[in-house]
């Protein structure tokens, strides 16, 4: 049970998470899920700009998250689908009333958001969640609660939700608690000396009963080793004269608060003074065999049985596939119980061979058991009587769930050998609920619309978490702002060159002039669009690229208002190296706001942020679902680029490729994102050659820090096999891809036959890379299979075309019959007498 649990909130100093993890679970937000190692013990808190996706969550508590914190407004879409026990309800004070009493009985407790820490009210919500976990999540952040507020709030029966950025390592201050501080608060012993009684486990298992004071436990929590207080010889170190340390892994309370349970990891000979394991005798069962055959390991005679079970795999693995067989055969309780123990004993030795202990096994069924996905219910081909088509699907089954150490791969199709309709499923990408965005997001551009300035700064602090007072930054942009490393700013320069370059060479600023008929002449003209906006991703992130993608155009086509719209960082900043893109493409405003929010800012204009024309820039759903809420109401009068989905790659190889060429060009789109997906598209490669291009997005994933997203997105990620460079460049024209990368022997000849996509990479050395930074051409690029249809952002994008006409006399009178009888023919009189009337007046 836990005194209190802790909220990473992205600001833990170092070694701060290490020492929380010990405590019990921590509160971790969704958005940040992937960058928490899976040994943690981790409740996922879903409060952030993301509709309610059913398929995220499920997947979340399949890879180990102890349980996860949902909004009340999610309620009705999880009660009765996962299990109450992994289910935490999200509850701001004034609409915890509003809890139904079906949805109280299908989750397990509720994390209450709450201004001020009123004892009496939070005790009155106890009463009202009976027999629910109550956890306390303060809103008031700028100083920790006392010793006292944290042992009263749980005597409440409520478990206080720390921000980490509320705790430290160090001595507790006025502006952060020590984290042993606040774990011993409420602590209370019954006993004459103080101490409180601590069993110590390992693996589950008892080792023996010590005794702990409020110094040792504090010294435990910082340190992570074994300290106990000693009733004859005061403080004591465990191990620290024998060696036999313990490492600590958990400290619990118990329900009374009163005694304590340390799980460790016991190195040396043994927890107790006589040299043994445990103070309550031997290992018995698994953990004895377990002992043995580590001994067997060491000591077994040359070519004895033993050591060639370990030494020789091929007859360890005859064995186990023996005695499994007899296990499958075996009727009675006796015959099952011993033909069973054989196999534990022949799996156990091929564990002990591949330095794997019954600790691996626990966590490992820990996971499988933390799962809510059920195995689809059948057997591999070669082990059932009837086998199935392997050949091709016959229909395409969602990507599996995958175990944190299985292979990262994707999967694998061939034409030749699905149906029409399964080659149609492979074009299709997730379905995007459009209209439901659009729901979600209409009230934050109605507020933005109705309210301005002042719903910005309120919806910047609750996305953001960024307390501004203004949300406008105009030119000169202040140079501190833009401090940059000479490296970086010197790529940016490069960048901003080779884009500016292409893109100006773009500008059609010469008038196109025809004469229709003697007489008649027609001309076409660009202008600029006046005032366009810029949306630019950020917030933690930092992407000074998309800003030079979408402002050099801006400036290049003339744009007299450029104003660029980013998420803050939590101070309050923009990131230098978007001031400083900011500056070089001459942006007239930076709008400090994200979401659909800075939509609608740009949109409708506020107090302070100028009205644009058209909007440009990718971002999450709220964004794009913005984006077209905008463009269809007449009162913004605004335009949009495109739209926009998750990000994604084909590439198209041949036997020419280079494996770790393919390999990498795939991972640097899939990346970006869970929902991002990539494509293979090979041309009669050998099952041994697409093998080693597998191989290698399994080997360089895991060498990537975002391997959690990789393990997600390439699992529904696709090989799609090819007899033909044609047949996989029509497959390529029909998924019609965002980029499109050809490693094909003569690619450059091969790109006359694209007709669908966004941008081509043509070539071994042309990876996808460069197009996202610096060669020259446009990274904002129609996804989604948009490429069928539109273009991507380019110089043409900024401005708009305008048509004239110039008639003489004499070109009237030829036209003007021509005219006049169209009118009539349609009924429109007035048309064909502003004709006749000049025609009458000419005779």
């Amino acid at each position: 049970m836990s005194v209190f649990i802790p909220v990473h909130d992205g600001q833990v100093e170092e070694g701060l998470f290490q020492a929380l993890a010990r405590l019990g679970p921590v509160i971790v937000p969704a958005l940040q899920a992937a960058s928490v190692v899976s040994s943690v013990s981790r409740y996922i808190l879903f409060d952030h700009e993301s509709s309610f996706n059913l398929d995220e969550i499920v997947q979340l508590l399949d890879q180990g998250a102890d349980k996860v914190i949902v909004p009340l407004a999610w309620a009705k879409e999880v009660v009765g689908v996962l299990p109450f026990e992994r289910v935490l309800l999200l509850l701001d004070v004034a609409n915890a009333s509003a809890v139904s009493e079906k949805v109280r009985n299908g989750v397990s407790g509720v994390l209450i958001r709450t201004t001020a820490l009123d004892l009496d009210f939070i005790g009155s919500l106890s009463r009202f969640f009976t027999g629910s976990a109550i956890h306390v999540l303060p809103l008031e952040t700028s100083a920790p609660p006392s010793p006292f507020t944290i042992r009263e709030l749980r005597r409440s029966g409520a478990i206080l939700a720390l921000p980490s950025s509320l705790l430290t390592l160090s001595s507790s201050t006025s502006q952060r608690i020590n984290i042993a501080d606040a774990f011993a608060a409420p602590l209370v012993s019954d006993r004459a000396d103080g101490l409180f009684p601590t069993v110590v486990s390992e693996d589950g298992k008892s080792l023996g009963l010590v005794y702990s004071s409020l110094e040792s436990i504090k010294e435990s929590i910082l340190t992570g080793k074994g300290v106990y207080q000693s009733r004859k010889h005061g403080l004591w170190r465990k191990g620290e004269s024998s060696g036999a340390t313990q490492e600590v892994l958990g400290i619990r309370v118990d329900c009374d608060l009163d005694s304590l349970e340390f799980d460790v990891v016991q190195h040396g000979a043994g927890f107790c003074h006589l040299n043994t394991p445990s103070c309550f005798g031997q290992a018995r069962g698994l953990a004895a065999l377990q002992k043995t055959l580590q001994s067997r390991l060491e000591s077994a005679p040359e070519g004895s049985y033993t050591q060639r079970l370990f030494k020789e795999p091929e007859l360890l693995r005859a064995k186990i596939m023996e005695e499994a067989d007899e296990l499958c055969r075996a009727e009675t309780q006796q015959e099952v119980a011993f033909e069973a123990a054989d196999l534990f004993y022949f799996a156990l030795t091929k564990c002990i061979t591949s330095g794997v202990t019954l600790a691996d096994i626990e966590r490992s069924l820990d996971k499988k058991a933390k799962k809510i996905t059920r195995r689809k219910g059948d057997a591999k081909p070669q082990w059932t009587e009837k086998t199935e088509n392997v050949a091709g699907p016959s229909r395409l089954a969602p990507a599996p769930a995958l175990a944190e150490d299985a292979p990262i791969r994707m999967r694998t199709y061939s034409l030749s050998a699905i149906s029409p309709e399964e080659r149609a499923s492979l074009l299709r990408r997730p379905v995007l609920k459009s209209d439901e965005m659009i729901a979600k997001v209409k009230p934050i551009v109605e507020d933005v619309r109705k309210r301005g300035d002042a719903a910005l700064l309120e919806l910047t602090a609750k996305f953001d978490k960024a307390q501004l007072s203004t949300t406008v930054e105009f030119p000169p942009f202040a140079a501190e702002s833009m401090q940059l490393d000479p490296p970086v700013r010197e790529a940016i320069d490069v960048a901003y060159a080779n884009i500016h370059k292409f893109h100006a060479a773009q500008a059609q600023n010469s008038t196109l002039v025809v004469e229709t008929m003697p007489g008649v002449v027609c001309s076409r003209f660009a202008r600029p669009i006046a005032r366009v906006g810029l949306y630019v991703p950020g917030g933690t992130a930092i992407l000074p690229s998309t800003a030079l993608m979408l402002g050099v155009p801006a400036q290049v086509a003339g744009c007299k208002e450029i104003v660029l719209a980013t998420p803050p960082r939590p101070d309050g900043t923009i990131s230098p190296e978007v001031m400083y893109v900011a500056k070089l493409v001459g942006a007239s405003a930076i709008l400090k706001a994200g979401g659909g929010q800075a939509v609608a800012a740009m949109a409708y204009g506020t107090e302070t942020v100028p009205k644009v024309d058209k909007i440009f820039g990718p971002g999450n759903q709220w964004v794009t679902a913005a984006k077209m809420l905008v463009q269809n109401d007449t009162d913004a009068l605004v335009s949009i680029d495109m739209p926009a989905g998750p990000s994604e790659v084909l590439v198209i190889a041949d036997s020419t490729a280079n494996p770790a060429f393919v390999a990498a060009d795939l991972l640097s789109q899939a990346e970006h994102g869970i929902d991002s997906q990539v494509v293979l598209v090979t041309v009669n490669l050998s099952d041994g050659q697409v093998a080693a291009i597998e191989r290698e997005v399994d080997a360089q994933a895991h060498a990537l820090s975002r391997v959690e997203i990789l393990r997600q997105s390439v699992a529904k990620s696709l090989i799609v096999r090819t007899a033909s460079p044609e047949e996989a460049i029509a497959f390529s024209n029909d998924y019609a891809p965002e980029h499109l990368i050809m490693h094909l022997e003569d690619a450059s000849a091969r790109v006359a036959s694209v007709q669908n996509a966004g941008s081509v990479f043509v070539g071994p050395y042309t990876p996808e890379s460069c197009g996202d930074y610096a060669s020259g051409t446009n990274h904002t690029l129609p996804t989604n299979g948009y490429a069928r249809q539109f273009s991507g952002v380019n110089t043409l994008s900024f401005q708009k075309h305008i048509t004239s006409q110039e008639i003489t006399a004499d070109g009237l009178k030829g036209l003007g019959p021509v005219v006049a009888t169209l009118a009539d023919c349609e009924g429109l009189g007035a048309h064909a007498n502003a004709v006749r009337i000049r025609l009458r007046a000419m005779q």
